[in-house]
C-alpha cells in the first residue's frame, strides 16, 4: 500500500521511510506542502501521513484544501503540537488520527493499518475471500487452509484488490502501490505480478476487465485451482 510522507525533518522522515518499507509500504517521501499538494494530485495514495510544522505552509491548511476538493484519503497526523485545542482543530479539519512526536514506530504502522482497514470498511486484519485468507498485520496468506508464500509486491497487490472491494483498478493506481515515483517500472510488471498471484491462489482470483483494468474474481471463482 502506498503511503504519501510529508515531514521536514530529514532524520525522522529517513527513519519512518525506512521503517515503513520494512513492514512492506511504499513510501514516497517529500519535505515541502508545495510537493505534497503536486504528488497527491499525480499518485493514487492509500494513505498520507501529514507533519504540521512544514517549513513553506501549515499542514493543517494543506489537510483542509484537501478535503474541500472532497478527496477522502485517510490522513495521520504527525506533530510535536501536543496542546488538546492543536489535535482537536487537526481532526476537526479532516485527520483521521493524530500521532504525537516523540512515537513508537511500531505503533505508526499499527495505526496505519487501522486507518486502512477501516477505509475499506473492516474491522479486523484477518480477511476472508472464499478459500484465501489474508492477515494484513502479520502480511501471511493461506489458502484452503495452507500457507501460500507471497513477495512483498505481490501481498501488497492482493490486499490493493482486497480493499477496493470489487472495483476496478487501473494499471496506474497498481504500479503507485507497488513502486511510487522514484522506481523504473517494466511495462509488463503488473501483467507478472497478477500472472504469479494467480497461480500461486487460483486463476479466478484476479478479473481482467478489457480496457479498463482488474478486479478482484469473486469467492466462488475461487473454488478450482489453487497453490502450485
Amino acid at each position: 500500500m502506498h503511503v504519501l510522507l510529508i515531514e521536514d525533518d530529514e532524520l525522522v522522515g529517513s527513519g519512518i521511510r525506512t521503517g515503513l518499507e520494512l513492514a512492506g509500504f511504499t513510501v514516497d517521501w517529500f519535505t515541502r506542502a508545495a510537493e505534497a499538494r503536486e504528488a497527491l494530485a499525480n499518485l493514487d495514495s492509500d494513505i498520507v501521513v501529514l507533519d504540521l510544522g512544514l517549513p513553506d505552509e501549515d499542514g493543517l491548511t494543506l489537510l483542509c484544501e484537501w478535503r474541500a476538493q472532497g478527496l477522502i484519503v485517510p490522513v495521520l497526523v504527525l506533530t510535536a503540537r501536543d496542546a488538546v485545542a492543536d489535535r482537536v482543530a487537526g481532526l476537526e479539519v479532516g485527520a483521521d488520527d493524530y500521532l504525537l512526536k516523540p512515537f513508537d514506530l511500531d505503533e505508526l504502522t499499527a495505526r496505519l493499518q487501522a486507518l486502512l482497514r477501516r477505509a475499506a470498511g473492516r474491522a479486523r486484519p484477518l480477511i476472508e475471500h472464499g478459500p484465501v485468507c489474508i492477515d494484513s498485520s502479520s502480511r501471511r496468506v493461506w489458502r484452503d487452509g495452507l500457507e501460500v508464500g507471497l513477495t512483498r509486491r505481490e501481498f501488497t497487490l492482493l490486499q490493493k484488490l482486497l480493499n477496493a472491494r470489487g472495483g476496478i483498478l487501473d494499471i496506474e493506481q497498481i504500479k503507485d502501490s507497488l513502486y511510487g515515483l522514484d522506481t523504473e517500472v517494466e511495462s509488463n510488471a503488473v501483467n507478472v505480478h497478477i500472472y504469479h498471484l494467480r497461480r500461486k491462489l487460483g486463476t479466478g482470483l484476479i478479473r481482467t476487465v478489457r480496457g479498463l483494468g482488474y478486479r478482484l474474481g469473486d469467492p466462488g471463482d475461487l473454488d478450482s485451482g489453487g497453490p502450485k
